[in-house]
């Protein structure tokens, strides 16, 4: 819910503080005209609102599918004893995903800030003029440790009503969550948006690979913190309704949204910036700091060592899929 009124909130501060696109330099060309492949065309044969919709629809069901099976296989762990978070299948499953999401922060979500915010269709300054996605990311991160921080001391002084396993601290799930369902919005908010059928089709498969691997960290996450069986329910939900939700949102909206426009530049680059700097702090910091440093991994060399190898697997996947999506 609290990523829900992040992203609310940020859609309307930006669309006050967006400038116009007559406010770039002189160019030589009408204030409000803006370069050809800023116009969105919808000619040629990639484009086809028809055909569009129902490789949408089916995105909309496989995304849905893929996303519950991924971030509900560790919390069926129970089921499954090798997958438990004391055994050392699990611990490889937990790394393999920490890469996944570390690769998701650095190939995926700062790549399509970057492209957002440095595009020919805003004005070039301030846009070109100053790294605007490295710096938001970098703000996010910051204040990513803070909330990480407080929410710490808060935990020791108050005590919290999470039994058990006590080796994941339930702050990590006001982070994890939070980057993820953010970053799930906007990419299917970008596709639903879309009527290119030579961009819908590989994202597809790419986007259910991705919310499968993205949904297993979280899903380590939630089973760890060892939350009541109604948090779990809701977290699962927000998790793999979300895409689901911003393609249909971006249908939705397709007939007024345009992908190329400052202002939807703009918002997307920067909640994708903003996403960047959560998942990436928490990948680093909250997953694969927390576990390699840990007594578990610490004394056991060979774990140790297949963990990396599961981790670069995990990332080295992730970076090829950016390929497609």
């Amino acid at each position: 819910m609290a990523s829900l009124h992040l992203l609310i909130l940020s859609l309307l501060l930006l669309s006050t503080v967006v400038p116009p696109s007559h406010g770039a330099e002189p160019t030589g060309k009408p204030p409000n005209t803006l370069p050809e492949e800023c116009q969105n065309s919808s000619g040629g044969p990639c484009h086809s609102k028809a055909r569009s919709l129902k490789l949408k629809l089916i995105a909309i069901a496989a995304i849905l599918v893929t996303s519950m099976a991924g971030v509900t296989l560790p919390i069926l762990s129970r089921v499954v004893p090798a997958l438990q978070p004391d055994k050392k299948l699990f611990v490889l499953v937990k790394a393999f995903a920490s890469g996944v999401i570390l690769a998701t922060g650095y190939m995926h979500v700062l790549p399509d800030s970057f492209d957002c915010l440095t595009s020919k269709c805003l004005p070039e300054n301030p846009w070109r003029k100053f790294p605007f996605t490295t710096f938001i990311a970098m703000l996010s991160a910051v204040a990513t440790l803070m909330v990480d921080s407080y929410a710490m001391s808060w935990y020791k002084k108050y005590g919290s009503s999470v039994q058990g396993n006590k080796n994941l601290n339930p702050q990590v799930l006001k982070i994890s969550e939070l980057g993820i369902v953010v970053h799930s919005v906007v990419i299917g908010l970008s596709m639903g948006a879309s009527d290119n059928l030579c961009t819908i089709r590989p994202l597809v498969a790419a986007l259910c690979f991705h919310q499968f691997f993205e949904g297993m960290g979280l899903g380590g996450c939630i089973l760890q913190a060892e939350y009541e069986t109604k948090m779990k329910a809701i977290m699962v939900f927000f998790f793999s309704a979300t895409t689901p939700f911003g393609i249909a949102l971006g249908i939705g909206l397709s007939n007024v949204y345009r992908e190329n426009s400052p202002t939807a530049l703009i918002v997307v680059g920067v909640l994708d910036a903003v996403s960047a700097g959560l998942l990436n702090y928490m990948a680093l910091v909250d997953l694969l700091a927390s576990d390699f440093m840990g007594k578990k991994l610490q004394d056991d060399m060979k774990l140790q060592a297949i963990s990396y190898a599961a981790v670069f697997l995990g990332a080295g996947g992730m970076s090829v899929m950016a390929i497609w999506a």
